[in-house]
C-alpha cells in the first residue's frame, strides 16, 4: 500500500513538472514579445522627432551627417526642400563620360566636402538620370544653376557677368526670373568667387 501511494506521488509529481516546465517556457516567451513590441512603439514614436528635427534644420544650419541632400550625386532634385535649408545653391548638370564634365568632378567634389553646411554643391548625371533635369534649362552639358541663399535664382553683378557668361531666364509673360544657368565648364576659383557675391564666406 505505501509504494502504491509513493508511486502516485512520484507519478502527480513528474506530471506537475511536465506541467509547469512548459508554462514557465510559455511565460518568458510571451515576456520577451511584450517587451520587444514595447521597444518597437518606442522606436516608431521617436521618429517624427526624428523627422521634424530634420525639417527645422534649415536657415543655413549644419546638414546631419548622411543626409541625402547634402550629398554630391543626385538621385532626385526637390528643388524647394533644397531651398529650405536657406544656403545658396549650385547644380551642375553633366556627366560621367563628358570631357569638361570630367574636368569639373574633382572640383565639385572638393566643394561639396569642403564647404559643407555653407553652400549646397550638386551633381546630376543626366545620361543615368535625364528626368532631373527636365523641370531646368538644359540644353548642353555641362550647364550649372545657381540660387542664392533665399532660394532666389541668383543674380549676378555685371562685373561677374563681364567675366562669368551667365544666362538669366524670365517668364515671358510676367517677366519673373526664374532661372540663372552657366553653360560650360568652371573652375574652382570661378565657382567660389560666385559664391563670394552671393555672400558666402571662405
Amino acid at each position: 500500500m505505501a509504494n502504491n501511494t509513493k508511486d502516485n506521488n512520484s507519478k502527480k509529481m513528474g506530471l506537475a513538472i511536465n506541467i509547469i516546465i512548459p508554462v514557465i517556457i510559455a511565460g518568458i516567451i510571451v515576456t520577451i514579445a511584450v517587451m520587444k513590441n514595447m521597444g518597437d512603439n518606442i522606436a516608431t514614436q521617436s521618429a517624427p522627432l526624428a523627422d521634424a528635427r530634420t525639417e527645422e534644420q534649415g536657415a543655413g544650419k549644419t546638414p546631419d551627417a548622411g543626409n541625402a541632400d547634402f550629398e554630391l550625386l543626385a538621385t532626385e532634385i526637390d528643388i524647394e526642400k533644397l531651398k529650405s535649408y536657406g544656403l545658396p545653391i549650385i547644380i551642375d548638370f553633366g556627366a560621367d563620360e563628358c570631357v569638361p564634365c570630367k574636368e569639373m568632378a574633382p572640383v565639385l567634389k572638393k566643394l561639396n566636402e569642403e564647404w559643407q553646411g555653407r553652400v549646397i554643391v550638386k551633381f546630376v548625371d543626366v545620361w543615368k538620370t535625364p528626368e532631373l533635369a527636365e523641370d531646368f534649362p538644359v540644353s548642353v552639358i555641362p550647364t550649372q544653376v545657381f540660387f542664392d541663399a533665399k532660394g532666389n535664382p541668383f543674380v549676378p553683378s555685371e562685373k561677374l557677368m563681364n567675366e562669368i557668361p551667365f544666362n538669366l531666364y524670365s517668364v515671358k509673360d510676367t517677366g519673373k526670373h526664374v532661372y540663372t544657368s552657366h553653360e560650360g565648364g568652371l573652375t574652382e576659383e570661378q565657382i567660389k568667387t560666385i559664391f563670394e557675391e552671393m555672400g558666402v564666406a571662405e
